[in-house]
Parts: C-alpha cells; structure tokens; sequence
C-alpha cells in the first residue's frame, strides 16, 4: 500500500484527507507546515506527498522546492483554495505532479494520488 505524508495547517483537513485516504493508502505521516514536511519526508520517505501551500512557518512552494532538492523524483500533489491558480501554476513549475481542490471530492483525490504510482 502506498504511504502518504500530508501536510497541512489546519487538523481539520489533515483529518479530511486522512478518512478519504485511508481505505486506498497508508497514513506514515503528518505535517503542520511545510517544515515540519520536509524533515518528515526526509526521515519517512513516503510514496506520495499532499501539499497545502498557506502553511505558517514554510509555505507549501517553499517545501515542494525543498523536498524536490532533496528528492528530484518526490511525488507531490498540491491542496489549494479555488482561486489560486498563480500559485498552483507556480508548484506545478516547482515539480508538483497534481493538484486537488479544497473542498476534496473523495473521487478526485484518490483518483489523482493512484495515477501517480
């Protein structure tokens, strides 16, 4: 089964994306901003990474452009707001493979996590 590390601010959608994951991957990991994320990708090595960007300490762009420093071939799937397509556009340019809108339609996440194995 496919390990995922989230990374989000808020428990609420780390919690979300945990109950629509479960079933299809395995939780190793989560992150509270995009620091925390990169030391646990670093010591984790998960399969697939999902990446809020408004994150306090690092944002999201800031860990993506770390992780895949560390990692050119990390698998990253960005979590964004409607409404934020510069900074979607930006994480896709920084090596981010998808990305999912918030609110998560369970369909989409899984489907896009899957095309990525």
């Amino acid at each position: 089964m496919a390990e995922i590390l989230i990374a989000d601010d808020a428990a609420f959608m780390r919690l979300n994306l945990k109950n629509i994951l479960k079933d299809d991957f395995e939780i190793t990991g989560e992150a509270e901003n995009g620091q925390e994320a990169v030391e646990l990708y670093q010591e984790l090595n998960p399969d697939i990474v999902t990446m809020d960007i408004t994150m306090p300490v690092m944002d999201g762009l800031e860990a993506i452009k770390a992780i895949k420093d560390i990692d050119p071939d990390a698998q990253i799937v960005v979590c964004s707001a409607m409404g934020q397509q510069k900074i979607v556009i930006q994480a896709i340019e920084l090596g981010a493979k998808d990305f999912i809108v918030k609110p998560f339609k369970k369909d989409r996440v899984v489907e896009s996590l899957k095309k990525l194995l």
